[in-house]
């Protein structure tokens, strides 16, 4: 007489409860494994963009690429700092941060807050004071180069959806909480959670934030990287950011009181 070898009910109830724990040890590993590459991708990137910058400085006689020209018309392609360097980069991909929830590439004034990783606004020209400074910036005024942050994450709009209140393509220290502190270390505003989204009443030029997106717990203890002004990157939490010369101790203004 033959015998049926076979698993039992609850020897293979045993099996799935084995590979559920499994699974629930180790997906949690392979995410942070992921999501490690992803910000080594994204600092990769954002190193690019820094070595473009100063490529353009050095072939505009010390002046930086402004974040944006207010001095051309809306539709002209020198008006943002995205395709002034564009042909110092050679590669779409280095504009974003694979990090960033449906990143994309856009080089124009209509299209700007898509963009996942922001240049400081701190460059921006307007000769009349509006919305940026009345002089371009050049490589003198940086006092402080490797505590001046040029490049740093940024909340976007997803790829395919309307742009909205995103300005993905800058982060402005100006739209940054007023104290006591010395103003040149008030930082833009900041969280490891989209800003953006969470502050449905406040206009464009209040946000303009930072974004800590890489590892975030939504307490503020993601991370942002940062590109400084010397062409090193550093890694800080939202939290070190927000405690100013207590914590990061980043000269985010550094071109004194805010023109607008």
């Amino acid at each position: 007489m033959l015998r049926r070898v076979g698993f039992t009910l609850i020897e293979l109830l045993v099996v799935i409860a084995i590979i559920v724990v499994l699974a629930a040890i180790l997906f949690p590993v392979f995410a942070a494994a992921r999501e490690k590459s992803r910000t080594i991708s994204c600092t990769s990137n954002m190193r690019q963009l820094g070595i473009a910058v100063m490529a353009y400085v050095q072939d505009n006689s010390s002046a930086y690429p402004p974040s944006t020209n207010y001095a051309t018309p809306t539709g002209s392609p020198s008006r943002v700092w995205m395709a002034l360097v564009e042909t110092y980069v050679k590669n779409e991909g280095v504009f974003m941060c694979p990090s960033a929830k449906q990143p994309s590439f856009q080089r124009t004034w209509s299209q700007r807050g898509y963009l996942s990783v922001g240049y400081t606004s701190q460059t921006a020209f307007d000769p009349t004071s509006v919305e940026g400074f009345p002089t371009v910036l050049r490589e003198a005024a940086l006092l402080f180069p490797t505590n001046t942050p040029l490049f740093a994450d940024t909340p976007n709009a997803p790829a395919g959806q309307a742009m909205g209140k995103y300005r993905g393509y800058v982060f402005d220290p100006c739209s940054g909480n007023l104290s006591n502190a010395d103003q040149s270390l008030i930082p833009p505003l900041t969280g490891d959670s989209d800003i953006v989204a969470a502050n449905p009443n406040l206009t464009p030029g209040q946000l303009k934030p930072i974004f800590a997106r890489h590892h975030s717990d939504k307490c503020g203890n993601g991370r942002v990287q940062l590109i400084l002004a010397d062409g090193h990157a550093q890694s800080y939490t939202a939290n070190s950011i927000n405690a100013m010369d207590k914590g990061a101790n980043l000269i985010w203004r550094f071109r004194g009181l805010c023109p607008y």
